[in-house]
């Protein structure tokens, strides 16, 4: 079964985490139908902020407004069963997390929980306050996945796209993807 995946992109610290994912998407296309992405206008001001381009226009998805109710993933009937924020701002979660639906990041991700379908959240914030850890157990708790934005070490990554990349990594892991990745204990 190919899949059909939901990325949303928002304002959030980390755009190379939705960079290197989009660049991953893109080269496994014989095990995706559809790729829909959702970048919030902070998205697009953060990621030219701290990756100097607007390379996100280059990719071969379907990029959809974030009021755009009638983009296909806004209901469940339309199958795609999995959904990454990355990264995932702590306001995003918290509507997530209370089922306020006010734009087509939180209306997909309703979607996604009320489906029993797979939701991972790319947490990016430190330090983390009560209201955060409270909204990633709300989260945790109806089914999704709080994947934080927490790269690894023990593959020596020796620059800092190695380094998100071990984070990348994961979220293909945890959308069910087969790729090739560093895997502790197989690679020492």
């Amino acid at each position: 079964m190919k899949h059909k995946i939901v990325v949303a992109v928002t304002g959030a610290s980390g755009s190379i985490y939705a960079k290197l994912l989009l660049d991953q998407l893109e080269k496994m296309h014989d095990q995706i139908e559809a790729v829909g992405v959702v970048m919030s206008d902070n998205a697009k001001y953060v990621w030219k902020t701290e990756l100097g381009n607007t390379d996100y226009e280059k990719y071969p998805f379907t990029f959809y407004g974030k009021q755009d109710f009638n983009a296909p993933f806004a209901s469940g009937s339309a199958m795609y069963n999995k959904m990454v924020v990355v990264p995932c701002s702590m306001g995003t979660m918290a509507r997530i997390a209370s089922g306020v639906s006010n734009d087509l990041t939180s209306r997909a991700a309703d979607v996604i929980l009320k489906e029993r379908r797979k939701l991972i959240l790319v947490a990016r914030e430190t330090p983390l306050s009560l209201i955060h850890i409270n909204n990633m157990k709300a989260v945790t708790e109806a089914g999704g996945i709080i994947c934080p934005a927490s790269p690894s070490y023990y593959s020596n990554p020796s620059n800092i796209e190695e380094l998100a990349q071990t984070v990348v990594s994961r979220i293909v892991d945890l959308i069910g993807l087969k790729s090739e990745s560093y895997r502790w204990g197989e690679n020492n």
